[in-house]
């Protein structure tokens, strides 16, 4: 019995933790039967203490324990310190358990690292120098426990193009232990004696940065050494002081809706080091740091950047380097936003594309075809003369002549005015790589450039693209027997982890906006992709800093853009703010977030009871956006359901926070809101079909009977019991076709109506059809990810929002559902009535590996289930059916004709008529 991945909720790193409660968890895994029967969680600031058994005599007692639980609980284990956590320390952290003989278990031991937990903002410079005695007063809790303050402060040049900044500084020895704190805006990259301080681009995230900025942290002490040293910072534009230059920056167009959160580029950083003898020593930035122009003179994170290799400092950000005639650090105001620590994962660099093919379709431009679009910083070598200009453009489609294509007329920008320029320096080989910019790209086109010597053109030896995501864990594996499946599979995939950064995007070439509808929507598919907890802590808290003053919640967070109208207020997108604490809870087991969002939660459903008509519908948003192109329909019936699901899940919160009055309004009024969608919305004079359904109003008083309505309706809790067999004949009366009628809204109830209704064979029929909607007339043409809208050629081809078929192909093809938070119970039920042959998957959920193969041989099928530590899986037998199950190292087996509950192990499974 071994204790696995311990962490902390919320966290995706834990070097700079900031907040004064927080909740652990970890895993088990356990080669024979047993169980977690109780749990001890201990914290010390000596790393000894926690592995000495019994602690020596003369040990200070822990900082922090539980003391022994009696509890099977493996998540959501509060600590919550009586006096918060010290700043600037180091906190270990280790789990025991007792199993079901009494044995104890421990894990490894777990650091974390604190920053300044009740400190939110840098000092002002003029704080930090110049003391005023007549205004001491006023300014003397600046200078109180300092321990528990940031001392850094922002530093810059004062202007707004990217700038380099260096300190050279002497240590006494080799630190045992060095930790960097530190922040650029919009982005920076991060150098220790010449080496990355860590694998990360683009840090930090993308926030509001009048109400957040986000730092980093870097355990730099393997480079640092005694003697001299240097921290080097590159800093660029991103979105907080945009840089359009003499090229295309989206939230500029048509309206010049974006507005500049600062002016001047800046930077902070904070360096502690500890030695042996106890010594804590901390380096701040401060005027003392140089500065100097970026050899990069255009940052625009549209993919367009100019760096000239031949202003490109050498060695700059090494040891030895001589900077005398770089200028002394200007101090600067800096942002308005606190400080948090960047608490989801980093972007970081994952996949290299290499070309699949490689063409020249005239003098002077080289193309490259990477035979998979996906989010991406390009890297190219060349070779060429001082001062020759190199262009590279990027596109998601080409011409006949293989050159970049941007297909929609009305973003002809992203094909003529996005483009990056590199000024050769003429010494050999030379390669750029952006600094502070990506796009969604499959072809590279590289401008001014030759394959080869004779033509009096640089040469260009290589070009790759480089996947950028975030890092957060790969969780999900799957494979059919069928290869259009797989293909489709393939392109979900890739269209999904092209869209995560520091916030969910719904794409990531000509938006990059946080949109929030997607990360309710595509949850219940993403979950298979990558580990989303700390990441949608993250963007509550974007939610929570965009919604206004009225309760408001904005389609998007941060807002990049302003939008208007429906574009701006829509419940579908703005109900993130209650859905999303329900998400985490559902796949993660985690309520770290209610507190601080409940409010705010609560704050817009008073919000949108004034948007309330007949009695309490909602109907002013988007309806079923991208349902042929981009069409308002439905409105009535998903946005009022969505209003219903908010209502239930801030009545949850209210549960959770032990609030039983406001539970209890909520309840009554999601009750209200649930007769109120009925008697408008529900025919139950069964005259026309023979059964009730569901109608919308858009065509009011005409009625309509389309599956998006039933499906809405039931996947939602909506439908009176007495009618649930006539929701579900008229859902069906509507598919039996086999085309898809949803847009990005309705297409999830839509596909879990379809999953509980046991029609893959509609599913299939549907993915399939030769005609827009169809997923697979995408691969058809070639594509690799989904496209914006059912059309053969959009604007943006790596959209997620049509991705929750996604979800379907693991719930319905591999069996797989959770049934109880965290999946601590789940279901296994394969399609035993489908066109699958074979179906292997697996996840990796919170408590451990979730493995399932399914095969169907002749008059039987053979499953194959790994059910992890502390987890119930439980098997669905068909009725008629009967299924023989082996536990791995068990022999014999035994029978069951009904459902079969299955503890941790592996198992194979014979299910027969």
């Amino acid at each position: 019995m071994q204790i696995t991945r311990c962490g902390i909720h919320g966290f995706h790193e834990a070097l700079g933790i900031d907040a004064e409660e927080l909740r652990f968890y970890w895993s088990i895994t356990s080669e024979t039967p047993n169980a977690q029967t109780a749990y001890q969680l201990t914290l010390s600031t000596d790393a000894a203490y926690l592995t000495q058994h019994p602690p020596a005599p003369d040990s200070n007692p822990p900082f922090w324990t539980t003391g022994k639980i009696t509890s099977s609980a493996q998540r959501n284990i509060l600590c919550n310190p009586p006096n918060g956590f010290a700043a600037t320390t180091s906190y270990y952290w280790r789990v025991t358990v007792w199993d079901a003989a009494g044995h104890t278990h421990h894990s490894s031991t777990n650091h974390f690292f604190t920053s300044y937990p009740r400190s939110r903002l840098l000092p002002p410079y003029s704080m930090n120098q110049t003391y005023m005695p007549h205004s001491s007063l006023i300014f003397r809790t600046w200078f109180e426990n300092p321990q528990d303050k940031w001392k850094a402060v922002w530093i810059g040049d004062g202007g707004d193009k990217p700038i380099y900044l260096r300190k050279g500084f002497r240590l006494p020895a080799r630190p045992v232990r060095a930790v960097l704190f530190a922040s650029g805006l919009g982005h920076f990259n991060m150098a220790v004696n010449g080496a990355p301080a860590s694998t990360h681009v683009l840090d930090p995230g993308w926030t509001n940065y009048h109400r957040r900025v986000q730092f980093t942290a870097y355990d730099v002490t393997a480079l640092l050494g005694e003697g001299e040293n240097v921290l080097a910072a590159h800093v660029g534009n991103g979105f907080y002081a945009g840089d359009q230059g003499d090229r295309f920056f989206w939230p500029m167009y048509e309206d010049n809706t974006y507005v500049r959160y600062g002016n001047e580029l800046c930077f902070f950083g904070e360096l502690h080091t500890f030695y042996e003898d106890g010594r804590h020593e901390v380096l701040v930035s401060d005027p003392s740091w140089k500065v100097r122009k970026s050899a990069t003179s255009l940052a625009n994170i549209y993919a367009s950047e100019t760096h000239d290799r031949r202003d490109y400092p050498v060695g700059w950000d090494g040891v030895g380097f001589e900077d005398g005639e770089w200028a002394p650090a200007k101090p600067l105001t800096g942002p308005r936003g606190f400080l948090y620590y960047q608490s989801q994962p980093p972007v970081v660099l994952h996949e290299t594309f290499q070309p699949v093919k490689v063409y020249s379709p005239r003098k002077g431009t080289v193309c490259y075809d990477l035979g998979q679009n996906a989010s991406t910083m390009v890297k190219i070598e060349v070779s060429g003369a001082a001062g020759a200009e190199v262009r590279i453009r990027y596109a998601e489609t080409v011409r006949d002549d293989g050159t970049v294509l941007m297909p929609d007329p009305l973003f002809k920008q992203f094909e003529t005015d996005v483009y990056s320029k590199f000024y050769l320096g003429g010494s050999g080989v030379e390669t750029w790589e952006p600094d502070f910019s990506f796009t969604s790209a499959r072809y590279i086109q590289v401008e001014g450039v030759s394959l080869s010597e004779g033509d009096g053109l640089p040469v260009i030896h290589s070009a790759v693209g480089r996947h950028v995501s975030s890092a957060a864990r790969n969780l999900g594996t799957m494979k059919t027997d069928k290869e259009d499946a797989n293909a489709l599979l393939n392109a979900l995939y890739w269209t999904f982890s092209s869209n995560l950064f520091s916030y969910h995007t719904d794409c990531p070439q000509i938006e990059k906006f946080g949109w929030l509808e997607v990360t309710h929507l595509l949850a219940p598919a993403t979950q298979y992709v990558r580990d989303m907890e700390s990441l949608y802590t993250k963007i509550l808290d974007d939610i929570l800093d965009a919604q206004e003053p009225s309760g408001l919640v904005p389609t998007m967070a941060p807002e990049i853009r302003y939008m208007c109208g429906p574009l701006h207020d829509t419940i579908t997108w703005g109900c993130a703010v209650c859905l999303l604490p329900d998400i985490l809870r559902r796949y993660y087991g985690s309520t770290h977030v209610i507190p601080r969002v409940y409010p705010a939660a609560a704050r817009y459903m008073e919000y949108m009871r004034t948007k309330e008509r007949k009695g309490g519908l909602i109907e002013h948003g988007l309806g079923d956006w991208g349902r042929d192109i981009a069409f308002g329909n439905h409105q009535a019936n998903i946005e009022t359901a969505v209003y219903y699901r908010c209502l239930r899940c801030t009545e949850a919160m209210a549960r959770e926070l032990g609030l039983a009055d406001d539970a209890e309004k909520y309840a009554r009024w999601a009750d209200r809101i649930h007769a109120v969608y009925n008697q408008h919305l529900l025919v139950t004079d069964t005259s026309e079909y023979g059964y009730a359904h569901y109608t919308s109003l858009d065509s009011y008083p005409a009625r309509d009977r389309t599956a998006v309505t039933q499906g809405v309706a039931r996947q939602f809790g909506l439908v009176p019991d007495e009618y649930r067999d006539d929701i579900m004949k008229a859902f069906l009366a509507d598919t039996s076709d086999g085309r898809m009628r949803a847009g990005e809204i309705g297409l999830p109830f839509l596909f879990s109506t379809l999953a509980d209704a046991k029609r893959p064979d509609l599913v299939l029929q549907m993915a399939r059809q030769e005609e827009h909607p169809s997923y697979m007339r995408f691969l058809r043409r070639g594509e690799t990810t989904l496209l914006e809208f059912w059309q053969d050629e959009c604007r943006s081809k790596c959209h997620d929002m049509l991705g929750t078929i996604y979800e379907w192909f693991y719930r319905a093809a591999l069996g797989l559902r959770p049934l109880e938070d965290a999946y601590r119970r789940f279901e296994i039920d394969p399609p035993y009535e489908a066109e699958f042959g074979h179906v292997k998957g697996s996840v990796d959920c919170p408590y451990g590996l979730i493995a399932v193969e399914f095969t169907r041989g002749e008059g039987e099928v053979k499953l194959d289930v790994e059910v992890p530590f502390g987890t119930v899986g439980v098997v669905r037998v068909p009725g008629g059916r009967k299924a023989k199950v082996v536990r791995r190292g068990e022999s014999g087996g035994e029978v069951f004709d009904q459902d079969v509950d299955l503890l941790h192990g592996v198992y194979s499974i014979i299910v027969r008529e």
